[in-house]
């Protein structure tokens, strides 16, 4: 059965390379998302050194490191397990020898390992090229950063499995699937740092999952965490990990139970 999710993996990523060339030209857009967040912040600090606890830099990098990790954990599972359910081919999915879920995720990191290997490292290599970005010297600090973005995969992807199978259960899940994306990119700290947020709603986010996906990897890349924060900042990922394991499993059974295609 391994040997069947390796190679779910190996077809993902094999499907992502026939349209490489659409990832290239990603690479160009992330970059001018970068250096227009990068003249905006300038602008904002003007002639402070820190704001929110950021320096100038720490900013600078903050932003070039976050939407490249976001280049890596991005994926449209949730469209996808929405359509299967619509069009029905999830009833088929269902009767096969293998875990539907464990699939959809298998796919996600065949797709997660093209995006790092062809958009991610070479994007930043790009970026660090145009942008004053300060990359970190210590080895344990970049283990520990790609450690944090697998678990940024993991929940972010979890999400979209909540997401996607919602369609079980509204038919159409086409607005809550815009939402979430906007959720995710606001309340993970892509947009916006999470520090900078008003004092009322940072508790309200430290209860949430989304800061698990951007902020926190992002803080250990850039320094603003250091010793026991970042071990405390991986364990909340991987509390959350296995949180979110409950309401998708509860969602499954739920949804064995009741399938509704439409148009079946």
């Amino acid at each position: 059965m391994a040997s069947a999710y390796l190679e779910l993996i190996r077809m993902r990523f094999l499907m992502m390379l026939a349209y490489r060339v659409n990832y290239y030209s990603g690479i160009i857009i992330y970059a001018i998302n970068i250096g227009a967040y990068y003249f905006m912040w300038q602008a904002i600090y003007g002639n402070a050194e820190t704001l929110a606890g950021f320096t100038v830099s720490q900013m600078t990098t903050y932003v070039a490191v976050s939407w490249m990790a976001r280049a890596f954990y991005f994926n449209n599972l949730d469209r996808e397990i929405s359509n299967e359910i619509r069009d029905g081919s999830v009833a088929v999915q269902m009767t096969r020898p293998y875990n539907y879920l464990m699939v959809k995720m298998m796919q996600g990191f065949g797709e997660g390992i093209f995006r790092l290997g062809l958009f991610m490292i070479p994007g930043m290599i790009i970026v660090s090229l145009l942008f004053p970005v300060t990359l970190p010297t210590e080895p344990v600090r970049w283990i520990v950063f790609f450690v944090m973005i697998w678990f940024s995969f993991l929940i972010n992807s979890q999400i979209n499995i909540m997401t996607g199978l919602f369609a079980f259960f509204v038919e159409n899940n086409e607005g809550l699937m815009r939402m979430k994306r906007v959720m995710v990119d606001l309340l993970s700290g892509v947009v916006v740092p999470i520090s900078f947020f008003p004092l009322w709603a940072k508790p309200l986010l430290e209860w949430l999952p989304f800061q698990a996906i951007t902020y926190l990897p992002s803080s250990v890349f850039t320094g603003r965490l250091s010793g026991a924060d970042v071990w405390q900042a991986l364990l909340v990922q991987v509390v959350w990990f296995l949180v979110l394991i409950v309401p998708i499993l509860a969602m499954w059974r739920a949804a064995r139970k009741r399938l509704f295609v439409q148009g079946g």
